[in-house]
């Protein structure tokens, strides 16, 4: 089993981490009595899918169930709410993963963990867990529950920041925010809001024309 090493980019990022505050990632921060629930997701970068190309790194995104009664089909990282068991974020991140995809979490690097964020819409307040999937063979991630997740999508980030993958969705509440059609799932929202500050917090985003908005139709 090969194990491969975090781009460089990302292990600057890391080294930047400590220095960041929240504000750098989103504008809902948790209030100060807290949410309604804490939650953790894992934000899981990894060597590419295709066999002989391992240094094109790729990330890990959900589509939600479509049968699920909130966010159904909509893109998310693997996680959830914290559950008595959980030590801390990187618990509940990991133990999410593998009950949803079927990631060992043993094969995970856990590099560090983000600023907690607050998404309003729900209430909870979540901390994004960055991992890097240090050893993925012989493993393969899939719909593990399909009661929470229909599949799993990996676009490579050099995909992610290629300015032709790049637009802007506007939801019918007034919501601007960037966004990305990885294999026919929108992916929007918290997901893109989170992945979008990594990609420009780590010096790896390139310029893209932000006057091409599509209309979200919820």
């Amino acid at each position: 089993m090969t194990a491969y090493p975090p781009p460089e980019w990302l292990t600057a990022f890391v080294e930047a981490v400590p220095s960041l505050g929240g504000h750098r990632f989103s504008r809902f921060l948790p209030p100060p009595e807290g949410g309604r629930r804490s939650s953790a997701v894992l934000v899981l970068f990894a060597p590419g899918v295709e066999p002989d190309r391992p240094e094109e790194t790729s990330v890990v995104i959900t589509e939600r169930a479509h049968s699920m009664r909130s966010h159904a089909g909509q893109p998310a990282f693997p996680g959830g709410g914290t559950e008595e068991q959980d030590a801390n974020a990187v618990g509940t991140a990991l133990r999410e993963a593998e009950e949803e995809v079927g990631l060992d979490p043993t094969s995970v690097e856990v590099l560090a963990d983000l600023p907690t964020l607050h998404i309003p819409v729900s209430g909870y307040d979540v901390t994004p867990v960055l991992g890097w999937w240090r050893d993925p063979a012989p493993q393969s991630l899939w719909a593990r529950d399909r009661r929470e997740v229909a599949r799993v999508v990996q676009p490579s980030v050099s995909w992610l920041v290629d300015p032709r993958n790049r637009f802007l969705v506007r939801h019918p509440s007034g919501f601007v925010g960037p966004a990305w059609d990885v294999d026919g799932l929108l992916v929007w929202g918290f997901t893109a809001g989170v992945l979008d500050r990594i990609l420009d917090l780590a010096g790896i985003a390139q310029d893209w024309d932000r006057s091409v908005v599509r209309e979200l139709s919820i």
